[in-house]
């Protein structure tokens, strides 16, 4: 797991050097099967389940896909080295900094490369400089529109560089929590802050554990591998800057107030707030030490976080529900929902396989879902307009129908329901007549093209897609990628109006990327009667964890289980697609 020098050669580490290898090669107009190529292993090793490093010592490299010889050399010089020497020439080759712009939106190579050899412009600041002052317009192949895309770009750059994604921190967050729990000095051990209350980003990363010996904890965890920067080493408190730049808070409190610490920095700060107005109304006051009564201060409560609650006279709230939105309301009339859990989940009713844009074959996928134990999965590939993502003209679905009969004859514990990921086009037409989608079990609508219409137009596709007798489901209604890509110019709750009057479901897409719908509008939808759908839009068997994620969103959003589809049995989930 570790190079002669102590250094943990981590995915996302490989990962981030074939996609730089991938970009560089892009700016350099290099032949786009070889680009792809690189984008493809990147993504397989950033979300591979096993450490690839564990993988290559034991010789079995070439079962990752898209690992060919040329590519498994290149890892293993990676990890026997901690450099790439491919790699370092191929940095060389282009200016310094023009890599960065890339992580702009509607900053593709073309135009790195124009705006590097006419303005001499090599990093994000000297972009927006060069912006601001309308030095971009005039380009060849640029204008005004464009200039004000850029900026907007930059602005989600830098949101994005301030705060990670929840399937970013969370799986750093555990796996941390994870290598000192194996110390037998931490008695109590858990994640605060908005991770816990999974905000779909996150600012930084904040963990509380008791010990009566918290030296070896802290220099354990100023010591970890994930650890880029120490930024403060101390008994009680300890930080550090991960190698993904998170910067991570860990805390010390004593048993007797565990509780009350976790409940106190697990926020929101709105709630808090809210919580300790109750709370002086009561004679009492609260803080991370306890709950104490005024008159005395005599501490009451403090070591249990539920205990928090019942001095106030409430039952518990659950960390996903605490923002102020009507959950004092609810707790006070006993009417907080039943949260819906992982448990609830039958199947994934979005999932692309090899056949379009996805990495893994019908096959696996099938192998993989009855290892989770789903009663049944939607193969959902994208349909014959966006040939970008390989998308099924009629004669490939046909093909992907009898397949998935074949294989539904094959088993007895899971069904595959044969659906699509149907394009909404640019003049409100689904990409397949009316005669093909009433072949499906399953018919999600999705834009694809078009995200910066006006807002009429995306608002006529969306309903005249729900208008369609045979669409079930609105794919990522608001087509937002997180730092990325805002959302479109429609206006949701007009949407969520429509889905209601049209039984049309909405999904909750839980690639970490997107969290589309988010929690408000997750809320909003239930409360006037719209079915949530949760999709991960897998394109590969790792990307099927995200269902996790969705289940976050589903949770913040106060969704219990009979408002998704996801959770109803197969006969059930039938009839409501039926409907």
């Amino acid at each position: 797991m570790e190079r002669s020098d102590g250094i943990l050669i981590k995915n996302i580490e490989i990962a981030k050097v074939f996609d730089d290898i991938a970009k560089i090669l892009q700016i350099k107009n290099e032949n786009r099967f070889k680009i792809r190529a690189y984008e493809r292993v990147a993504v397989t090793i950033e979300n591979f389940p096993m450490e690839v490093e564990t993988i290559y010592r034991a010789g079995q490299l070439d079962e990752i896909q898209g690992v060919g010889e040329a590519i498994a050399k290149k890892i293993e010089e990676l990890i026997e080295t901690g450099k790439l020497e491919y790699y370092e020439n191929l940095k060389k080759s282009i200016p310094s900094g023009v890599l960065e712009l890339l992580k702009v939106s509607d900053v593709g190579p073309r135009k790195a490369k124009l705006f590097y050899e006419e303005l001499g412009i090599d990093n994000v600041d000297k972009l927006e400089e060069a912006a601001r002052e309308h030095k971009l317009e005039n380009l060849p192949g640029m204008g005004k529109k464009a200039e004000e895309n850029i900026l907007r770009g930059i602005e989600l750059y830098k949101r994005r560089e301030k705060r990670a994604l929840l399937g970013v921190a969370l799986p750093i967050a555990e796996e941390i929590i994870d290598r000192l729990k194996s110390l037998k000095e931490v008695n109590q051990i858990d994640i605060a802050g908005s991770l816990r209350r999974r905000k779909d980003t996150i600012g930084d990363i904040d963990i509380l554990v008791t010990s009566k010996k918290p030296e070896k904890i802290m220099d354990k965890f100023t010591h970890l591998p994930e650890v880029k920067e120490i930024l403060a080493e101390g008994l009680t408190k300890s930080a550090i800057l991960t190698r993904q730049n998170i910067h991570v808070d860990l805390r010390v409190v004593e048993p007797d107030s565990f509780g009350a610490a976790l409940q106190y920095f697990t926020g929101s700060k709105a709630h808090n707030v809210r919580l300790r107005e109750m709370a002086v109304k009561q004679g009492l006051k609260i803080n991370e030490y306890g709950v104490f009564q005024t008159k005395d201060d005599k501490k009451v409560a403090g070591r249990e976080e539920r205990e928090i609650y019942q001095k106030l006279g409430l039952p518990f709230i659950m960390p996903e529900l605490r923002e102020d939105r009507g959950e004092f309301e609810a707790a006070r009339k006993n009417q907080l929902p039943e949260l819906a859990t992982m448990e609830d989940i039958k199947g994934d009713l979005h999932i692309h396989t090899s056949d379009s844009d996805g990495l893994n074959t019908l096959e696996e996928i099938v192998k993989e879902a009855r290892k989770r134990g789903y009663s049944y999965i939607a193969i959902t590939d994208h349909s014959q307009s966006l040939s970008i993502a390989g998308g099924l003209n009629e004669k490939r679905l046909q093909e992907q129908i009898e397949m998935i009969e074949k294989i539904n004859n094959s088993f007895n514990d899971l069904i595959v329901l044969k659906g699509i990921e149907v394009d909404i086009k640019s003049d409100g037409t689904l990409d397949f007549p009316d005669s093909i989608l009433q072949k499906l079990d399953i018919v999600i609508a999705a834009i694809h093209t078009g995200f910066k219409q006006e807002r009429e137009q995306l608002m006529d596709r969306l309903t005249r897609a729900m208008q369609n007798p045979h669409v079930n489901i609105i794919a990522h209604p608001t087509g937002r990628i997180i730092g990325y890509r805002e959302p479109y110019a429609v206006d949701m709750q007009e949407i969520i109006r429509v889905a209601a009057k049209t039984n049309t479901a909405l999904e909750i897409n839980a690639s970490p990327e997107r969290m589309d719908l988010n929690d408000i509008y997750v809320k909003s939808a239930k409360e006037k009667g719209v079915l949530l759908s949760i999709g991960t839009d897998a394109h590969q068997l790792s990307s099927l964890d995200n269902m996790a994620y969705g289940i976050s969103i589903a949770r913040r959003g106060w969704l219990e289980k009979n408002h998704l589809l996801n959770t109803f049995s197969l006969a059930e989930l039938r009839k409501r697609l039926k409907n």
